[in-house]
């Protein structure tokens, strides 16, 4: 057992760091082992040696963040404790970053991860970005925000988003009504985005101006699309030549972002997704970013992440248990 101080130059952070209920400085002692003790200004941590360190990392990096004003959550303690157990604790004032975008209620919008950060950064630099990444990590949000601050901006004069209307098991005969109310379900997610940035009322204005497009991806063959914010979700489930056909809709002024996590395929089997294909194809070419976002970066609840990782290991375990190809006498595989 060991202890350490930890010194805290303004009570304000402090209460910050703690959190309401203390639950703040309750998931460091639960995720590391610890134990920590409020003396007025001072934190005492005892532990393990190795425990202990990590903790009083933990907590410094936090209070260095609510020195800058950021708000000290669940998430970021999740993500900082990762940072300490990687040894990356010193970048994390690089996680302050800019506000993106205000939403209709006023909340700011920000990177909350450094590869969120890098991701925001490949946006605002590139013609073309690609973000991919699983579930929970912000790809689509943090897109939808850097397309409406563009737009208020006047740097674009429209957004459009599109995706494909590729279902997860159920057919889209099911759904009732005519096609724009069957393609409006796999549209929703993207609605939803727009609806919290610029509020129902704004939203609705714009769509009937022509400013703001969601349509299926289907939707997109035969135009030219200049001075536009386009972003292309659930990428995914594109086919080779519907990837192809959506990146030649670019024009003049224009900006491309692409999202989607290749894990979650939902193509026939004999069908090559477009966007691994595109990653392939477009690896090296200029003014195209490529981000790939981890579990590390979810931003959803921490069971989401606990879950991305626990199917990542139950694939690793399935492709190492799969049997190598048989040779012949001759060396050959069969």
């Amino acid at each position: 057992m060991t202890e350490r101080i930890v010194n805290a130059e303004r009570v304000e952070d402090l209460i910050e760091v703690f959190g309401s209920m203390d639950e703040n400085i309750r998931k460091i002692e639960q995720e590391l082992n610890v134990q920590v003790l409020n003396r007025g200004s001072e934190l005492k941590v005892s532990g393990d040696v190795e425990a202990v360190d990590q903790a009083a990392r933990a907590i410094e990096g936090l209070m260095a963040l609510a020195s800058k004003g950021e708000v000290i959550d669940e998430q970021k303690v999740r993500y900082l404790i990762s940072l300490v157990r990687e040894g990356n604790d010193d970048r994390v004032t690089q996680i302050v970053q800019d506000v993106v975008c205000i939403t209709a209620k006023g909340k700011p919008i920000k990177a909350k991860t450094l590869g969120q950060q890098k991701y925001m950064k490949s946006i605002m630099k590139n013609t073309i970005t690609i973000g991919v990444g699983p579930a929970g990590t912000g790809k689509t949000y943090l897109a939808v925000a850097a397309a409406v601050a563009a737009f208020r901006e006047r740097t674009v004069n429209r957004i459009i988003l599109t995706r494909p209307a590729v279902e997860a098991g159920e057919r889209l005969g099911f759904l009732p009504g005519d096609l724009q109310n069957k393609v409006d379900p796999y549209l929703r997610p993207l609605y939803d985005a727009l609806y919290d940035m610029l509020g129902p009322e704004s939203f609705q204005k714009y769509q009937e101006r022509g400013s703001i497009e969601v349509a299926p991806l289907a939707y997109m063959r035969g135009r030219t699309l200049d001075d536009s914010f386009i972003i292309l979700d659930e990428a995914q489930n594109t086919t080779k030549e519907q990837m192809k056909m959506f990146l030649t809709r670019l024009g003049f002024g224009s900006k491309i972002v692409i999202t989607g996590d290749v894990t979650q395929i939902d193509l026939p089997e004999d069908k090559v997704s477009g966007l691994k294909d595109a990653i392939r194809i477009l690896d090296k070419v200029d003014d195209i970013a490529i981000c790939t976002l981890t579990a590390a970066d979810v931003v959803r609840h921490s069971l989401v992440q606990k879950i991305i990782n626990a199917y990542e290991k139950a694939e690793q375990r399935k492709q190492d248990s799969k049997p190598a190809p048989k040779t012949n006498y001759r060396g050959n595989r069969k």
